[in-house]
């Protein structure tokens, strides 16, 4: 599936990932590609990427990499999944 996370600042990452999870208000859960649609708000927490993450220079400090993917931190956020694209409104 495509992912793109937005910030207030930038694009932080757009590409393919195989799966995201993410601190929604009422838990953490997440998505795979095929997921049925979703409309959800984020708390503070991390968006916890998983596949083979290539990160922009400009952007690389953000994020914490680990075997599996990466972690982002944030403050809150929202999230649209829809026909294989998540996008992620985060702050």
């Amino acid at each position: 599936m495509y992912l793109e996370i937005v910030s207030p600042e930038a694009t932080l990452f757009s590409g393919e990932v195989n799966a995201v999870a993410v601190p929604g208000v009422n838990g953490e859960f997440e998505m795979l590609t095929n997921h049925a649609p979703i409309v959800s708000i984020l708390k503070k927490g991390h968006v916890k990427v998983a596949g083979n993450i290539q990160l922009d220079e400009a952007v690389e400090d953000k994020f914490t990499k680990s075997d599996k993917g990466v972690w982002l931190a944030i403050n809150s956020g929202t999230l649209e999944m829809k026909d294989n694209k998540l996008i992620i409104l985060a702050d």
